[in-house]
């Protein structure tokens, strides 16, 4: 009802201005009027200018009894006045929290680090290898709050890239940690010595998780996975997450829900979705029955405006990936 409502208002009020400006644009041309004034050529100018100004009366007389409607019914309040007054005025709302922290879990309070390292061809063989010793060595060692969640190679995307996701358990006091103890580990240290031959660059980003997907855990495969990053407009990321909490439902019949993050820390507003899918042709039926759902398509629909840039990765998980 309110909606309704509030798109009558909208339409009233586009009507208003169209008229106004019709009214004005006649009056305007009246006035331009160069032959003789007579009473034969002024009388369809009077007319129409007549016409439209009762035209914009009887407007303004049903906007106005919508409006004490409306307002007597209790459905203007200080959201809708706000609503209201952005037809003339635009005003921010402040928010009360941090975006952070309405949309990360509270539970985990976990800590997530992707990597990507683009590597040498040639180096490609020994880079996953030392990779894996290096992950493996990490894993047994309890002292060290970190695991990887998942480690893959790019299919399609960015070539002889190396994709890898870490969880700190703890949150940023665990990264600290971490970070301190493999700055005095004489093997890391070797190790990172070692591969800064064989890439050509790499960056990294702190992501949270959202509160609403699923857990990252261990899959036994095989899977191929998708990683699609958005880059989203500053100020909407809590509109994108408001969005996804209802449409996650549409994307669980298959399990195909691996993990959704946001970035805290590198480039900021990109939101990550890992997807698994038993093979390509799995992927565009899974997609396509989400197409099929009531409600699927809303959700693209509102969501697709926050979007500056978006990038699909399918990837391939390295033999010592958890995620296989």
């Amino acid at each position: 009802m309110n909606l309704l409502i509030s798109h009558e208002l909208m339409s009233l009020a586009h009507a208003l201005q169209s008229n106004s400006s019709r009214a004005s644009n006649i009056n305007f041309k009246s006035a331009r009027v160069a032959t003789p004034a007579t009473a034969e050529t002024q009388q369809p100018c009077v007319m129409a200018t007549a016409r439209s100004l009762r035209v914009l009366k009887s407007h303004e007389r049903l906007f106005n009894k919508v409006f004490s409607a409306w307002t007597a019914r209790g459905f203007a309040n200080k959201s809708d006045e706000g609503w209201l007054s952005s037809m003339f005025a635009h005003k921010a709302d402040a928010r009360k929290d941090a975006h952070s922290n309405l949309l990360s879990k509270k539970e985990t309070n976990n800590l997530y680090k992707i990597q990507f390292h683009n590597v040498k061809p040639e180096f490609w063989e020994a880079y996953n290898k030392l990779s894996a010793e290096v992950q493996k060595e990490l894993h047994r060692d309890e002292d060290y709050p970190c695991e990887v969640v998942g480690s893959w190679t790019t299919w399609y995307g960015e070539q002889d890239q190396a994709v890898h996701l870490w969880r700190y358990s703890g949150g940023y006091p665990a990264l600290t940690e971490c970070l301190h103890k493999l700055n005095n580990n004489t093997a890391y240290l070797k190790f990172q010595k070692e591969r800064s031959k064989m890439l050509l660059s790499r960056r990294n980003q702190l992501l949270l998780e959202f509160s609403f997907w699923n857990e990252p855990a261990p899959r036994t495969g095989p899977s191929i996975y998708e990683l699609r990053s958005y880059r989203l407009h500053p100020g909407t990321m809590i509109e994108w997450g408001n969005n996804w909490a209802r449409a996650i439902k549409y994307r669980q019949e298959n399990n195909e829900a691996v993990g959704g993050f946001f970035t805290q820390i590198g480039e900021l507003y990109v939101v990550h979705h890992l997807w698994a899918y038993k093979d390509l042709q799995s992927r565009q039926e899974t997609r396509n029955t989400a197409w099929l759902k009531e409600g699927w398509d809303a959700n693209v629909h509102y969501t697709v405006p926050l979007i500056q840039k978006m990038e699909s990765r399918i990837m391939i998980p390295m033999k010592h990936s958890p995620l296989k």
